[in-house]
């Protein structure tokens, strides 16, 4: 180019970069190369080539004929006529977008990696605080009664408390440290099971429709992953629509082909299943837009968001096989359309939604092994309300203690946790079921899937409870385990 800034050479090269011919572009500024965020950085660079300063490599961003931009690594040399006289300068450019594209995802890997060892840290003692906190607010509740002033109060805080069990669970399901437990589903069901408890996060000025088409197929996933997407996106809608507004849950079938795949790169073309969670709210900039699903990004007031909840909803969805995405427009609102690969399967066998009516009871005796001298004082006051024989341990070896020193009724059922000190709950168990063939063991854990796999607990017939638990999940395992054969 000139010293004035007039490009006077153009190889095949910067065709394929820019998008230009030599014939559209010779005789016209360089600047139309530059972003117009980028236009100061044109001045600048002009000046040096007047002065006939050679430009170092340096990393900076150029703009494509079509409008995109593209990622460069540019150095600029003087050209100088025979009296060294500055003419002009030579630029040469490479295109670094899939460099920084890689640089960009390892980033983004280490920082999920350093997230998911700071979850997997706290999940453990989070999970059995929350426990706790769940727990005691179970017993009061059933001491005030369902008519009394004060459950409402205890209801938001059962609420709130699961939500902050819940976001643990955020942190390691998207830096992939818990096991995604696939069965198939019908999402129709998933969504009518769920519409109640989503409907509690809905302001009284906003209108929620749930529309489920029929006939849409079957997908495979986490029954309780696919609720947690559901409101996550649900809670996003209505803190868009600060006033008020329409919010719609549909289900919908979807067949996918070439075109679609050229433009969502990973997914295949065939059938699929869609959910869609709209908003008539204050919708997305493209800016934005392209940093959604990045974790901890988001747009709302401090305290407001933690920045997971769609990075979570991608993680999850990707982990199902589908894939996520957002139609949005300033001033009219957003859809995000979540696509599942549809199975042409049975259904399985899916947790069923939260029961209400009385807990079981039993008089049987049990060993409780549980080394958080809270948690194990919460569970020892939930069974006997329901009438067990509650005998204690605090470790493994505390409880082939007790079990060896016990004289009355057989004990018919331990509840142990997986990770203590001296001795894991599996290896007491293993030497318990040794001694006692038809005793029966239910495991507990707060730590991540990945830390208690190494102790078989996750394999598949080995009754298992994660923490935080609610007392009416415990009572209903434990009767479904002594009543069946």
């Amino acid at each position: 180019m000139s010293v004035d800034g007039i490009i006077i050479s153009w190889n095949h090269g910067a065709e394929r970069q820019y998008g230009y011919s030599a014939e559209e572009i010779i005789g016209h500024s360089a600047s139309v190369l530059f972003p117009p965020d980028h236009y100061q950085e044109y001045l600048e660079l002009m000046k040096k080539v007047r002065r006939g300063e050679p430009i170092p490599s340096y990393e900076t961003v150029r703009k494509r004929k079509d409008g995109t931009l593209v990622n460069m690594s540019v150095s600029i040399s003087p050209i100088e006529n025979r009296s060294g006289e500055v003419v002009g300068a030579s630029k040469i450019g490479h295109d670094i977008s899939k460099m920084k594209l890689l640089e960009a995802q390892f980033i983004e890997a280490q920082k999920m990696e350093v997230v998911g060892q700071l979850a997997s840290g706290v999940a453990h003692d989070f999970n059995n605080i929350m426990g706790v906190i769940i727990g005691y607010n179970d017993l009061i509740t059933q001491d005030l009664g369902p008519d009394h002033p004060l459950s409402k109060y205890t209801e938001e805080i059962r609420i709130a408390a699961q939500r902050a069990a819940g976001l643990t669970g955020q942190l390691l399901v998207f830096s992939r440290k818990q096991t995604v437990q696939a069965i198939v589903l019908n999402l129709n069901e998933v969504v009518e099971g769920t519409e109640k408890m989503l409907r509690r996060f809905v302001d009284e000025n906003t209108d929620m429709r749930v529309v489920c088409a029929r006939g849409i197929g079957q997908i495979k996933a986490d029954f309780g992953y696919i609720g947690q997407v559901l409101m996550n996106l649900v809670v996003n809608a209505r803190d868009a629509m600060p006033n008020g507004g329409k919010l719609t849950i549909e289900t919908s079938a979807a067949t996918l082909d070439e075109n679609d795949w050229r433009m969502r790169p990973g997914l295949l073309p065939g059938d699929y299943v869609v959910l869609s969670v709209s908003d008539t709210g204050t919708g997305m900039t493209e800016a934005v837009k392209a940093h959604l699903f990045e974790a901890f990004f988001t747009t709302k007031a401090l305290g407001k968001g933690t920045g997971l909840g769609l990075t979570t909803c991608q993680t999850i969805i990707q982990q199902s096989g589908g894939f996520i995405d957002v139609l949005s427009e300033v001033g009219k609102g957003t859809t995000f359309r979540a696509y599942f690969p549809r199975v042409d399967q049975p259904v399985g066998t899916v947790v069923e939604a939260r029961k209400t009516g009385p807990l079981p009871r039993g008089t049987e005796t049990i060993l409780l092994v549980e080394d958080e001298p809270a948690l194990r004082q919460l569970a020892q006051s939930s069974l006997q309300m329901q009438g067990y024989k509650v005998l204690l341990a605090s470790n493994g070896h505390d409880g082939l203690r007790v079990a060896r020193e016990y004289k009355g009724a057989p004990i018919r059922l331990v509840i142990t946790d997986v990770v203590m000190p001296k001795m894991s709950g599996k290896v007491m168990a293993d030497w318990l079921t040794t001694t006692y063939p038809d005793l029966k063991v239910l495991f507990t854990s707060g730590y991540t899937d990945d830390a208690i796999a190494s102790h078989g607990v996750l394999n598949k017939g080995v009754e298992f409870v994660p923490k935080p638990y609610t007392r009416a999940t415990l009572a209903r395992k434990i009767r479904e385990m002594l009543d069946t054969p």
